[in-house]
């Protein structure tokens, strides 16, 4: 058996978590030079006309490229609900690691923040982005709900309630599942397929292929959670457009409806894959089954160097100022989870990923560099841009590796805490040594 040193990922999960309660939960982000006004309006003009845009965009990209500490002249740094929600998972799988109260309260912090964050303006529980987003579709306004955020909340919530039961987050996780059946338009493609809205819009075109299949997801766990078909019908028809917009080769652009400018990247791959493999365990179909092995084969063959390192592109949109992405390393990390065991090359590509992670990426402070650059790297900390990703990937990966060696532990326990009982002290338990990768054949 292959294995991967837990004795490594325990002490830098604990050592990151000491960092993050000193460092605090507001960062920069990978959006900072471009969240000004000045930055919306040359990116704004970028997708208008290209070439004037790159003049307008010059400075920004050459400061991401070279100076990232410079986006604190363009920006300020901002509380994310993305990275609440991997946080408090992250910590959510602490508790049941260690079994200590302190990082099950941790999780429901991060919890409680995402409740006072929630989009205001809305019957029901959403959240977006804290800044005014410019694509080339238009600008997306602080505040808009996204679809590609909520799947990660709704799991947030429901990973803590499987903790302790509390039913003020089964109150917002079906909030939420309603929020994502009503609130985005879909746009039919054929028969029983159709792509769903990013926004709640009502001009939003959709065909964005990762954000159906996160809806695709979120309402297909919504159906088994509250046992309510009304989820599972939407769910099947962004689910068959995800399946009908794999190319022969595996991939998926990021958008179906410009295949001749479109991208295939790493951690959007990841994204895909990842719904997938969700989806199969919740309602096992031979379909999505072939999709993920046909998508996986092209994962391992084209988002890799020839060191078994994780690479931002297999095509790519535009000129990358960067080698490494600290976000490609998260979503490999729980993608090779998911599917562990099932493929040995993604098992391989997982143990060298993990093993040069914390070899090169964590600092001695406990974060995360979060940009290998083309020359030097990028260390400014920010939190959706992958620090919580990241934390979350590997808290996974231990708990998983606890459940090989142990056998699967019950997620509520005493400790917890519930409306009957406060929270109290458990002995710690020590996590394995090791993580066993299988061999295949």
């Amino acid at each position: 058996m292959r294995e991967i040193g837990a004795g490594k990922i325990a002490p830098a999960v604990v050592q990151f978590s000491e960092w993050l309660a000193a460092f605090g939960e507001t960062s920069y982000d990978h959006q900072s030079f471009f969240a000004s006004p000045l930055g919306r309006r040359a990116k704004a003009l970028y997708y208008r006309k290209r070439f004037l845009g790159t003049l307008a965009s010059a400075p920004m990209v050459l400061c991401e490229a070279f100076v990232p500490s410079a986006r604190r002249v363009f920006w300020k740094p901002q509380r994310f609900p993305i990275a609440d929600a991997h946080y408090a998972m992250g910590f959510a799988f602490l508790a049941e690691v260690f079994g200590t109260a302190k990082y099950y309260q941790r999780a429901v912090d991060f919890l409680e923040a995402l409740d006072r964050s929630r989009c205001p303006g809305y019957a029901d529980y959403c959240w977006g982005y804290p800044f005014d987003w410019e694509t080339s579709g238009g600008c997306i306004k602080e505040g808009t709900p996204l679809i590609t955020t909520l799947p990660y909340v709704y799991e947030a919530f429901a990973q803590v309630y499987e903790l302790d039961t509390d039913e003020r987050w089964r109150r917002i996780m079906r909030s939420i599942a309603q929020h994502a059946l009503e609130a985005y338009r879909d746009i039919e493609i054929a028969p029983g397929t159709a792509t769903c809205a990013y926004t709640p819009s009502p001009d939003d075109p959709g065909g964005v292929i990762n954000a159906s299949a996160y809806r695709a997801f979120l309402l297909t766990r919504a159906a088994v959670d509250f046992s309510e078909d009304k989820y599972r019908e939407i769910a099947n028809r962004n689910l068959n457009f995800v399946l009908a917009s794999q190319n022969p080769n595996g991939s998926w652009y990021y958008r179906s409806s410009d295949p001749d400018r479109g991208f295939v990247d790493h951690f959007h791959t990841c994204f895909v894959l990842k719904a997938l493999a969700k989806i199969e365990k919740l309602t096992p179909s031979s379909q999505v089954t072939k999709a993920i092995e046909r998508g996986v084969a092209y994962y391992v063959r084209t988002l890799f160097d020839g060191d078994g390192l994780p690479i931002p592109f297999s095509r790519a949109p535009r000129l990358t100022v960067y080698r490494r992405e600290l976000y490609d390393y998260a979503e490999c990390i729980n993608l090779g989870v998911l599917l562990q065991g099932r493929f040995a090359e993604l098992d391989e590509r997982l143990a060298t990923t993990v093993s040069d992670l914390l070899r090169r990426w964590q600092q001695p402070n406990g974060s995360f560099k979060s940009r290998e650059l083309l020359l030097g790297w990028d260390n400014v900390p920010m939190h959706r841009w992958a620090q919580s990703q990241v934390f979350r990937s590997l808290c996974f990966l231990l708990l998983q590796s606890q459940k090989v060696s142990d056998g699967r532990v019950p997620r509520r326990t005493s400790w917890m805490r519930s409306p009957e009982r406060p929270v109290q002290a458990r002995p710690t338990v020590n996590p394995p040594t090791h993580i066993p990768l299988m061999h295949h054949g």
